[in-house]
């Protein structure tokens, strides 16, 4: 985001930050307009007005300024802004957004009364204008006397009440000297009128003009008004209803949320409505319903559906103690659970609100646009003027003023700057909804543009690569002799660890249960520093532990065995029954699934892939080696993961940091993108640009090519903003006159002007076909 320079120096501390909706925007310039308004507003210390999304974004002072001090201030600039109620601005939006949705369709359908009135009214001017071309018997009844009066009839509404808008915006931007889309239409289609009403009321002051459609002898242009208003509110119409599908992904989001909770209060079971569970409540969940709020379960059993945050489709087992999260789907039993977080604390809120915020933050690109909006209508204004005056000097007396009028106002029409205030924003907002219902959190327009830019990417290995969670992964039998030897082997190294904390020892236990082999209990435990363990077990002497903790002991481990397996990427563990190697059990951090076809996806995109661990460089390269990693940064602590990303940089690389841990925070900051899984630490996910919500290596990729195809969008947005604008003026300005006798109509001009903005608009929603 590019906010305007703060008006005070204020510790980011004191500050509070509000989205403020605001109604009456129809052009980038308003946007400017607004923003620079707030942004010199006393205790504003930043200001950001999006178009596309009609939103302020506003960092203010609360001991300077108020809500409704900002409201003024937008309200002075010509606008109106919906001010959010207190608990808005602690809990959930709901109520905010609909009333932005409620104040946004009721604009709309007055809009649609207007086009309406303005198209009965239209349909007749035109035709009596054009009907003698079209029906050549109509000729002398539409020429008649009654023509020019009945246009101005029919033209005045269209023109002071269908198109009222367009001239209380241009008086607006007057008094703020500046001048936006609506000076250019109010001109434009002003300039028709007045011109048309002299020749009708006074068309002495045209003697020697040409022969036309008037009994006077003088030409008139009210269609011409009457069309250019009718067609630019059917585009207004149209670009609405475009940018509604916009924002389909917050819709789709917030949908997702139960609207309602059973409660357990004084002894009795009530519903009431999701706004008004507090935290600390107790929520009763049935079959069939959505978890309300996030939560942990109090007694009771279920399956619930969590794909909607992770993306898997089996349903997850939730027994008490377990976490549940609002909006997830409970399939199979009914639970209580204590409410942890509520409002905009939970899951689903955080998610919304990060989409929210990428979706109101401008893109670096964006600030070409936004500077040349600043100037492109005053520029217009004078090309309009000069057009005006080459055309009245250099056209044939006979009708040179005709042709002068005609150009000008074309020129006006046509350079409507709404496609150039569309292209940036509607892009953005289309591409970080999509990302979200394919759990990508980006941050922000710039986080976006920067992600397009990338070579090169560093996976932190722990939780990332691999599971986070150590498994065991084999067992070598080395002389125990039993039917099961296997399961012999995993009973006494499970019941000497049994008492340990070690991660590997919690592996061994783990995997121990999970074969139904229950470890005993130890007569005694001794934990032998960075080697291993002993224990007495049922009357055996038991030692676990690396080939040097046998070595010390005297005893002779099996080197080529252990090393086949550290080869591999795993840790070897001997046990030692009674002083006999019996076997070696295998612990390592698996590889998760899809890992591999991942980083091939990667590749594909063209990115160098790197792995940053503090592990043996020997188990790191192991672990590369099977996901087809190019780069391996072993052995680097945790203090030296910001310092590793640095010089990748260094080497004029782009790089992106992924990571899940607090210790992946400082590299995180230091890359150029920080990317964190979403099963990560709140940490991690702070210091992040694009949070994967599913924890899925594969988001990387799919962040990567979301970032490429909504920045290819912007620019393609872009350039049909401005090939328009550069190809179109010179038309209206009759630049083909000399050689082809053809000039550019008022009514193609505003015609052309409408779907320019639509078509910008249409262009950045085919990014919702994009694949996630």
């Amino acid at each position: 985001m590019t906010p305007t320079a703060p008006t005070d120096n204020l510790p980011e501390e004191h500050t509070e930050r509000v989205d403020l909706p605001v109604l009456g925007m129809h052009c980038a310039a308003c946007a400017n307009r607004i923003e620079k308004a707030l942004g010199k507003a006393e205790g504003v210390t930043q200001s950001s007005v999006n178009f596309a999304t009609t939103r302020a974004t506003v960092h203010y002072d609360p001991h300077q300024t108020d809500l409704q001090a900002l409201r003024a201030v937008v309200q002075k600039a010509g606008y109106n802004a919906i001010v959010p109620q207190p608990e808005e601005t602690a809990g959930s939006t709901d109520s905010l957004d609909d009333a932005q949705n409620q104040a946004r369709e009721a604009e709309y359908q007055t809009q649609k009364t207007r086009f309406i009135v303005a198209l009965v009214l239209t349909v007749p001017v035109a035709f009596t204008a054009m009907g003698s071309h079209l029906i050549p018997p109509l000729q002398n009844i539409l020429n008649g006397a009654w023509r020019a009066w009945f246009e101005l009839a029919l033209t005045t509404p269209v023109l002071f009440w269908a198109g009222c808008e367009f001239f209380t915006g241009a008086w607006t931007a007057a008094r703020h000297r500046a001048a936006d889309m609506n000076t250019l239409v109010a001109v434009g289609t002003l300039s028709a009128y007045l011109y048309s009403l002299t020749a009708t009321v006074a068309p002495q002051f045209f003697h020697g003009a040409p022969g036309g459609h008037s009994e006077h002898g003088v030409m008139v242009y009210y269609e011409v008004a009457a069309i250019v208003v009718t067609l630019i509110l059917m585009g207004r119409l149209l670009e609405a209803r475009a940018r509604a599908q916009t924002g389909g992904a917050i819709r789709a989001l917030m949908g997702l949320q139960a609207k309602t909770a059973r409660v357990e209060r004084d002894g009795r079971e009530t519903d009431i409505p999701i706004e008004e569970v507090r935290v600390g409540d107790v929520v009763l969940v049935r079959p069939g319903e959505k978890v309300p709020v996030d939560g942990e379960i109090i007694d009771g059993t279920s399956t619930v559906d969590e794909s909607m945050l992770t993306g898997e489709a089996l349903p997850v087992e939730k027994r008490p103690s377990d976490v549940v999260i609002g909006a997830t789907l409970n399939k199979t039993g009914a639970f209580r659970m204590r409410a942890s977080k509520v409002g905009r604390d939970t899951v689903l809120q955080q998610i919304v609100r990060l989409v929210q915020e990428a979706q109101g933050s401008k893109a670096p690109i964006q600030k070409l646009a936004d500077r040349i909006s600043g100037v492109f209508v005053p520029i217009v204004l004078c090309v309009a003027i000069a057009t005006f005056v080459v055309w009245f000097i250099a056209a044939p007396t006979d009708n040179r003023l005709t042709m002068a009028l005609l150009t000008f106002v074309s020129v006006l029409i046509i350079a409507c700057p709404c496609a150039l205030g569309l292209a940036t924003p509607t892009a953005i907002m289309v591409g970080t909804g999509r990302g979200a219902q394919g759990g990508i959190l980006i941050k922000g327009g710039e986080a976006l543009e920067t992600a397009h830019r990338l070579t090169a990417v560093v996976l932190d290995k722990t939780g990332t690569i691999t599971r986070g969670q150590p498994e065991v992964t084999d067992i070598v039998n080395l002389g125990i002799d039993h039917p099961d030897p296997q399961s012999q082997i995993l009973f006494w190294a499970a019941s000497a660890e049994r008492g340990s904390e070690h991660p590997l020892g919690e592996a061994i236990v783990r995997s121990a249960r999970e074969r139904g082999i229950e470890p005993a209990q130890a007569q005694s435990f001794q934990a032998v520093a960075g080697h291993g363990i002993e224990a007495q077990i049922e009357g055996r002497q038991v030692l676990i532990g690396n080939a040097k903790l046998l070595r010390d002991r005297g005893l002779t481990p099996d080197e080529e065995a252990a090393q086949k397996l550290a080869e591999q990427g795993k840790t070897p563990v001997f046990v030692v029954l009674d002083n006999n190697v019996v076997g070696i059990v295998a612990v390592a951090d698996t590889v998760k699934n899809g890992a591999r076809e991942a980083i091939a996806e990667m590749h594909r995109l063209g990115l160098e892939v790197a792995m940053l661990t503090g592990d043996n460089r020997r188990t790191a390269q192991a672990i590369a080696a099977q996901v087809g990693i190019d780069r391996v940064l072993a052995e680097v602590l945790p203090e030296g993961k910001a310092d590793e990303v640095k010089k990748l940089q260094a080497e004029g690389k782009v790089v992106a940091m992924v990571g899940d841990g607090i210790n992946d925070a400082p590299a995180l900051a230091q890359a150029d993108i920080g990317l964190a899984m979403g099963h990560g630490t709140d940490v991690a996910m702070d210091a992040a640009d694009i949070t994967l919500v599913r924890g899925d290596l594969n988001g990387v990729a799919k962040s990567i090519a979301l970032s490429r195809a909504t920045v290819t969008n912007i620019k393609q947005n872009l350039f049909f903003a401005f090939i328009y604008n550069v190809l179109g003026i010179p038309l209206a300005a009759g630049i083909l006159y000399p050689f082809t006798g053809w000039l550019l109509s008022p009514i193609f001009a505003s015609l052309a002007m409408a779907l320019s903005s639509v078509s910008v608009v249409t262009n950045a929603l085919r990014l919702r076909n994009f694949k996630v």
